[in-house]
């Protein structure tokens, strides 16, 4: 065998190698992006593990959400109720909050939340949409009750722990 068909076959092999070192990099990020960083949780929940400053970066944003149905509700509420209060509350927890995620805790939570996640700020922008187009209160509410189904469902699937 020549130099030129051993070099030829070194290449090959290197070729090789690196295509399966990249399969299986690929793979375990892929993996990671559907898992998270997660553990079976004692109270039958999943458990995300997170550092403290992500555990309460991602709290505080729950509470966001939280004041903006409040927001909602209060505005559709009485007589006199303030489309303006409530269509600003939903449109301050829409896609427009969710811009400035941070791609690492994004890699720890699991798929399924952060699918649930994304869903209620798009559909708190189209509650702010409805509002403007002039739904009905029930109506509205009616959106609302879909949105709250989803965040009991989340956090009757998971918890937040410390990373260990």
């Amino acid at each position: 065998m020549t130099r030129m068909q051993q070099g030829g076959m070194v290449k090959s092999r290197l070729c090789l190698v690196a295509a399966v070192a990249w399969l299986l990099t690929v793979s375990a990020l892929a993996w990671m992006f559907v898992k998270g960083w997660t553990t079976p949780g004692s109270d039958h929940r999943t458990e995300i593990i997170l550092a403290p400053s992500e555990r309460d970066l991602i709290l505080a944003e729950m509470r966001m959400l939280l004041k903006a149905v409040h927001g909602v509700i209060t505005g559709l509420s009485g007589a006199g109720g303030d489309m303006s209060v409530a269509e600003g509350a939903a449109r301050a927890a829409g896609m427009a909050m969710a811009a400035d995620v941070n791609p690492a805790i994004m890699t720890k939570l699991p798929l399924a939340f952060k699918q649930m996640g994304m869903s209620i700020h798009q559909d708190m922008d189209a509650l702010a949409d409805a509002i403007v187009q002039k739904e009905t209160p029930p109506q509205l509410l009616q959106r609302l009750s879909s949105m709250t189904a989803r965040c009991t469902t989340c956090h009757d699937m998971y918890r937040f722990s410390a990373e260990k």
